[in-house]
């Protein structure tokens, strides 16, 4: 899927060869500020390494355009943005940036479920606590569909019982659509736990990869 090849990127990361598997769910574990989320941001074009290559699906992503790149690889910040109005205009306004079709309420009720938001579409997003909202970005970006997720710790806000629920929800859904899942996960017992493959990222380099 990704094939990353002597690529560096200011001081911050420097990785010499890395590979993450298709329709796999990859762990990303390793301390604060260790370039986690500078990997993730590569993946997806919102910033280019230095030096090196990024290979996705054998092709250079110098060679494919950012726009449909994110659109078959997306990602979710650990603090996403809400825009404002009710929890449906929240989930229809990434569908409508990625020009696909509108879901049905009846789908967006199913997928709220799934992240075990339990509030109504009608609802202002705005009184949504901080919790609330990751799960309801979580759920934007599901209902995407895309290729790839990367989502950067995206359990960061919930507390232990809630944050295994919706991991394990999200898993399932990743291996249903035969999708491909990248994290960064702040919890080693959740990474042990659902992950196919953990990479461990410390100052920069990596310094194990091994499938669990």
């Amino acid at each position: 899927m990704f094939l990353l090849k002597n690529v560096k990127y200011k001081d911050i990361l420097d990785i010499s060869n890395l590979r993450i598997e298709k329709n796999k769910i990859t762990s990303i574990v390793g301390e604060s500020g260790s370039g986690k989320t500078t990997l993730l941001r590569l993946l997806n074009k919102l910033i280019s390494c230095d030096s090196g290559e990024i290979l996705y699906r054998n092709e250079s992503l110098n060679d494919i355009d950012s726009i449909e790149l994110r659109r078959k690889v997306v990602m979710l910040p650990q603090a996403p943005v809400i825009f404002p109005g009710n929890i449906k205009d929240n989930l229809l306004i990434g569908l409508e940036f990625a020009e696909k079709p509108k879901a049905n309420d009846e789908k967006l009720q199913s997928v709220l479920k799934r992240v075990h938001l339990n509030k109504e579409l009608s609802n202002e997003s705005s009184s949504l606590s901080g919790g609330e909202k990751q799960r309801l970005a979580l759920a934007r970006v599901m209902l995407l569909e895309p290729d790839v997720f990367l989502l950067d710790e995206p359990s960061s806000a919930l507390d232990e019982e809630t944050e295994d629920n919706i991991i394990e929800q999200l898993v399932e859904c990743i291996k249903q659509t035969k999708k491909t899942l990248i994290m960064i996960i702040h919890s080693k017992k959740v990474a042990e736990t659902y992950s196919d493959n953990i990479i461990e990222i410390s100052q920069g380099r990596i310094i194990n990869v091994r499938e669990n």
